[in-house]
């Protein structure tokens, strides 16, 4: 029994009945990917007959910390690093206010949300105590109220049995475990102690700021990482479905005209990682926010993608995320193949345009030009685009040994730097032959491609 503790903290008795498994949580991750995974939150739930995703929006609420629950996986996550003794005393919170009864602190009670009167009320098995409603202003409450516990199949078959027969006349509320709005009015005593006929306003003296209009001033005050808590947990959706939320993301912030903006490239950053597309999100960006006049826009919302592009490391400081630049390639051959006719001549210039924002680096790129592929555009045309490609990476493979020769040269060779790559390459462009790099690249596509199980 030593990993075993009572439900009820303030109860030293060590043969007291109620029992619940101690909190095990493990860190994973570094970095701004860092998370607490509670191992055993679904037996704790067991043991105090409560949904687990409860007490896990709960500590994200206590925290200020974002949730993640994947409750097929029966995985539940705490973003941020926390301890095992810290999330322990938390629970005691949550068994305080959400599980003892007031009247006899036995654990044995259900939760009755009622969307329509926006309570809670709590039902005591034990001592059959009906005359108390959980604290409203507390935040998850507002989760629990969307997401009431499920009946059993004894209690299901029991609330459909007194609906076929009308109700009972004696006013046992056994089965109402779904809160029922008619029939709660029966069993829940009111403000002047009579069972029927009580006046709704009377609920409302039961806690303050309960009303639609109270929660949602509430609500509005929220910060980021609380305001996860009050939807539905998006991350039980299919990727293709988390993408597409992410997409009208996007352009309800293009729409405000805000995208320039760093609290907004914050904001965006979290809603991807909030889906777990941060991988992916770049695909996404490029589609709706680049245009035709993509080599003037790149400089201007660099700091929307860099978030993505790069990944922080403990050891080596920021190293490129390799498969987010890589959705980023697949985004602009999309932006190419829509607008064909004005960027199909200007492959190096969007290429060199990104590498010198830091969007993409020199090794992505190379690996990126070795092999045509179909999983974003047709094949022909990826050809055709890492044709045109070929004098820039060219000139990245060269980049190496060509500042080193800069370098014994001495600051004679400024002419030569960056800023004038991206109109020499164009001039370049036009005057390299295109049938080597056309038939270079034929050879390496009859290899079939796998295609990417992020594709949209």
């Amino acid at each position: 029994m030593s990993g075993m503790v009572n439900v009820n903290s303030e109860v030293t008795d060590s043969f007291y009945r109620y029992k619940m498994p101690r909190i095990l949580a493990k860190v994973e991750g570094k970095g701004n990917g860092i998370k607490t995974v509670i191992v055993n939150m679904v037996d704790i739930a067991k043991a105090l007959s409560r949904p687990p995703a409860y007490p896990c929006k709960y500590f994200g609420c206590e925290l200020g910390a974002q949730t993640q629950i994947d409750a097929k996986k029966e995985r539940y996550i705490v973003n941020g690093s926390h301890d095992g003794s810290r999330l322990q005393e938390l629970l005691d919170g949550f068994i305080k206010k959400f599980v003892l009864c007031p009247e006899c602190d036995n654990p044995e009670t259900t939760l009755l949300p009622n969307q329509k009167k926006k309570i809670i009320p709590q039902k005591c098995m034990a001592c059959g105590y009906t005359n108390a409603t959980v604290d409203m202003t507390h935040k998850v409450c507002t989760y629990i109220l969307n997401h009431p516990p499920e009946m059993s199949e004894s209690a299901a078959k029991n609330y459909a049995s007194k609906k076929k027969r009308g109700g009972d006349e004696n006013g046992d509320d056994e089965g109402l475990d779904m809160g029922d709005d008619d029939e709660l009015e029966e069993v829940i005593p009111t403000g002047n102690g009579t069972a029927n006929g009580a006046d709704d306003r009377e609920f409302d003296d039961w806690s303050e700021d309960t009303s639609a209009d109270a929660v949602a001033k509430r609500q509005q005050d929220l910060s980021m990482g609380v305001k996860g808590l009050t939807i539905t947990v998006e991350l039980e959706k299919t990727p293709l479905e988390r993408q597409e939320l992410f997409y009208n993301f996007m352009e309800e912030k293009k729409r405000e005209g805000k995208l320039d903006d760093l609290a907004v490239a914050k904001e965006v950053y979290e809603k991807a990682m909030e889906l777990d597309i941060n991988d992916t999100a770049p695909l996404i960006m490029v589609g709706v926010i680049f245009t035709e006049n993509v080599l003037k826009e790149m400089p201007l919302y660099k700091n929307l993608f860099l978030r993505f592009l790069h990944v922080k490391d403990i050891k080596d400081g920021a190293r490129p995320n390799e498969r987010a630049q890589k959705q980023l390639l697949g985004g602009l051959e999309k932006l190419i193949e829509a607008h064909k006719d004005q960027l199909i001549s200007k492959v190096q210039n969007m290429l060199y345009v990104a590498y010198d924002n830091g969007l993409i680096s020199e090794e992505v790129v190379i690996e990126w030009s070795k092999k045509a592929t179909k999983k974003f555009v047709s094949r022909e045309l990826s050809k055709e685009i890492r044709a045109k490609a070929a004098p820039f990476v060219e000139w990245l493979q060269n980049a190496e040994e060509d500042s080193d020769e800069e370098d014994e040269d001495g600051e004679g060779n400024e002419d030569d730097g960056d800023i004038e790559f991206s109109t020499s390459t164009t001039t370049r462009a036009a005057a390299a032959p295109t049938s080597n790099g056309a038939s270079a690249g034929a050879a390496q596509n009859e290899e079939d491609d796998d295609l990417d199980i992020d594709d949209i």
